[in-house]
């Protein structure tokens, strides 16, 4: 079995050190100091670490399976789902007034990543109705939010989002589904979905299906979706549940990874559903769940690098294999550990700090969001909506690859289903395809988000690095080994969103072609100015004399490797992008 466990020590340095949450002026923010915090923390760390973890290679041997209209999960999944449910951690940052804790989102975040990297496929269970809640918060009638909420948060109800059809992924204006409507008010949805992430299971008591389908008077394309309420089991008045909906799962996919959730073909035979938002703007209410659910992704993609890299740490110690070049280190054995090598130490470096560094970037874009959210920031809300494909795109493709090292440590040995590291590796794989497949948030990047609001959102950044910069100009150490590589790499963000201004309008296909790097350029340029911070706090905590120095040393050795081998990936990026449309282009489709 896999090993695991919660970096505790490493999530309350962001918290406090680098992010100081106790002392932003958010509501809600100031209970979060570091023993209530920690508390939380280290009880998502031992429920993850003791329930979660001995699950995971059962959900990826057993999977799922469809028995008479009923999808079982896999053993010991119920029994831990209501471990999770009863001790509130559903519920962690929804509303009190529906019967959540009414934390701020950071601290959902926070745990969310423990689960995530303990079992992936089981933690989606809880993800996917945490969006649902959102949808139906923000988008719902008075008494649709007291109808479902309730029963949402605390996860007696789990949720699901039914996007994709057979002949329709990313390009939503072709689907097909249908809603008609009744007299009362409610619509009859005819369709098939496919894709559908926990579409069905022995979880929970009833599942809420929000569903995209075409009301007549729509138009064509995008503008005539709707989002629809469908519930597994039809909901009465007074809460209780009355007769099965006609929507059932016809398949459980047989897929790559995630084996432990349920992805399903679902159905729906004239189900009843119920308008959730305006009618036509189904987009619109959808993109409240997408863009949280993309930053889950996100997560999901160092989270579960964090899992792989910490049996990639522990087999690189314990593995006898060669000397070291400078000399035996284990002259009483019959070789030295793996992690005595020069290019094993590279491996775990590459993940460490990207690693450590993406945590940091999730982590503020949730102060971000509760910025947003609780404290009506447009700015904030500008700059979240700016780094979410960013987010998604860039650190689920670096998450994937961090895997893909620390499968390689183990060797032959990593390819052996028996050590579970190829777990690891199928698992992260589906994060750079679902919620919207990376290629596509680079578009979103390019084509959308830079010039938003008039490109507001993208200055803003650049003056938070040139700030950030500016700030520590009387620090050597800082402006030599973190400032003076940022500048640099910014320098290649703002040349490449220059180069794409000049070329936007004459040359479209040259800024298209170009957005995958841009988006990877991005990313690299958001986790060096993460370590810049991050080095800042780890020299304020040792110029304070504290109790464990070896942590700061250690963040900031971590820190100048990112920014010495890293970090320089953004001028190859951007003479990529310099190279325009023509390489990508140049031959016809028949020519491939």
């Amino acid at each position: 079995m896999t090993r695991y466990q919660a970096p505790l020590r490493d999530t309350q340095f962001v918290l406090h050190d680098l992010l100081q949450i106790s002392a932003q002026d958010i509501p809600g923010y100031a209970d979060l100091d570091p023993d209530f915090t920690g508390a939380i923390l280290e009880a998502a760390g031992t429920l993850a670490a003791e329930a979660l973890v001995p699950l995971n290679a059962i959900g990826d041997r057993q999977g799922c399976r469809l028995e008479n209209g009923q999808v079982r999960t896999p053993d010991g999944f119920k029994a831990a789902f209501d471990l999770v449910r009863d001790g509130g951690w559903t519920a962690l940052d929804c509303a009190a007034e529906y019967g959540g804790q009414g934390l701020p989102y950071v601290m959902g975040l926070a745990a969310g990543e423990y689960f995530s990297s303990a079992n992936m496929a089981f933690a989606m269970y809880q993800g996917l109705t945490h969006g649902a809640c959102s949808a139906i918060s923000t988008h719902g009638s008075a008494a649709q939010k007291a109808l479902y909420l309730p029963n949402l948060v605390s996860c007696a109800w789990t949720g699901t989002m039914n996007l994709t059809e057979p002949h329709a992924g990313t390009d939503l204006g072709l689907l097909r589904t249908r809603a008609q409507p009744q007299p009362d008010g409610s619509y009859l949805i005819t369709g098939q979905k496919i894709f559908i992430s926990a579409g069905d299971h022995d979880m929970a008591e009833n599942i809420i299906h929000l569903v995209l389908a075409k009301a007549p008077g729509g138009g064509e394309g995008t503008r005539g979706i709707s989002l629809f309420i469908v519930p597994k089991f039809l909901v009465n008045e007074d809460g209780s549940l009355g007769a099965h909906n006609a929507v059932s799962a016809g398949k459980v996919e047989e897929k790559m990874g995630i084996h432990g959730n349920a992805t399903c073909v679902m159905n729906y035979d004239g189900a009843r559903g119920w308008l959730l938002g305006d009618l036509h703007k189904g987009m619109k209410a959808m993109f409240t769940m997408m863009n949280e659910a993309r930053v889950g992704v996100g997560l999901q993609g160092y989270a579960v690098a964090e899992a792989a890299y910490q049996n990639a740490v522990a087999y690189a110690r314990e593995r006898l294999q060669g000397r070291a070049i400078t000399g035996a280190q284990n002259p009483d054995g019959a070789a030295d550990p793996l992690i005595v090598h020069p290019d094993i130490r590279r491996a775990l470096m590459d993940q460490k700090s990207y690693i450590e560094g993406a945590r940091a970037l999730a982590a503020w874009c949730a102060v971000l969001i509760d910025r947003s959210h609780r404290s009506g920031d447009t700015e904030a809300d500008g700059l979240v909506s700016l780094l979410t494909p960013v987010v998604k795109g860039f650190l689920t493709d670096k998450g994937f690859d961090s895997t893909v090292q620390a499968q390689q440590i183990f060797g032959g040995h990593g390819y052996i289903e028996e050590q579970g590291m190829s777990q690891f590796l199928r698992d992260a794989r589906i994060t750079m395809i679902y919620e919207g497949a990376n290629g596509v948030q680079a578009l979103d990047l390019v084509g959308r988000k830079l010039a938003a609001e008039g490109g507001k959102p993208i200055m803003a950044f650049f003056e938070l690095i040139k700030a950030e910069i500016a700030a520590h100009r009387d620090d050597v150490l800082l402006t030599e080994q973190f400032c003076q590589p940022l500048k640099a790499a910014s320098k290649d963000l703002q040349a490449a969103a220059m180069y794409f201004m000049e070329q936007g309008m004459t040359n479209p296909q040259a800024a298209l072609a170009g957005s995958h790097d841009f988006m990877h350029l991005f990313g690299h340029v958001a986790l060096g100015l993460m370590w810049l911070r991050m080095a800042a706090a780890a020299q304020r905590a040792l110029s304070a004399a504290p109790p464990d120095p070896g942590f700061y040393e250690t963040k900031l050795a971590t820190g100048r490797y990112y920014m010495a081998r890293q970090l320089p990936a953004t001028a190859t990026h951007l003479a990529r992008i310099r190279s325009g449309a023509e390489p990508v282009m140049a031959l016809d489709a028949a020519q491939f």
